[in-house]
């Protein structure tokens, strides 16, 4: 098989690492198998859209999610360093209202799984970053919350320096107490 799982604290995020073949000439990785994916994870799914950002260093993006619409999101980085946070939303789960924090890289290769349900966000900690992402639902405006990043209800530790550069939405994002949750 060539990629390996790892659950983090919240067990329904997992991090996915590719075998990786190189030499001299650079490298070689499937960044997506379904077969591997299935056989590595127990989890089939259809991915139905991918995903392209690039952001400048201290970019913050989130905590977005969709409702009606959730998303199953593969995330990944290409060129550059994040830090990619997962908010579980589901009410029902022991972990509701916990985060957890990856380093994603272009030199680490590795790639979080986030499942339905759950809020996520990212800051680049690099000069830049390119992010990829595959999702199982189309992305749907009408039906995207933000939930806001500094939230003291979920007291995520960025790795900030300063203040992050943040969209509108974001700036305007609702706080956890009052964000439209899961079953």
């Amino acid at each position: 098989m060539n990629l390996t799982v790892t659950p983090t604290a919240i067990p329904d995020v997992l991090i996915l690492e590719p075998k990786v073949f190189g030499d001299e000439r650079g490298f070689f990785f499937e960044s997506f198998n379904a077969c591997s994916f299935e056989q590595a994870t127990g989890l089939r799914e259809d991915f139905v859209q991918d995903n392209h950002s690039r952001s400048v260093c201290n970019v913050l993006r989130g905590l977005h999610y969709q409702i009606g619409r959730s998303q199953g999101k593969l995330v990944r980085v290409v060129a550059g360093e994040v830090f990619d946070v997962a908010v579980d939303l589901r009410k029902s789960s022991a972990t509701f209202g916990k985060w957890v924090g990856v380093s994603l890289s272009a030199s680490n290769k590795r790639q979080l799984w986030i499942p339905q349900g759950f809020a996520h966000g990212f800051l680049v900690v690099s000069e830049y970053a390119e992010f990829l992402y595959k999702t199982t639902d189309y992305y749907a405006p009408e039906c995207e919350r933000s939930i806001r990043w500094d939230d003291a209800d979920l007291g995520i530790e960025w790795p900030l320096e300063g203040e992050p550069i943040l969209a509108a939405k974001d700036k305007d994002a609702v706080p956890f107490s009052r964000a439209e949750y899961f079953a």
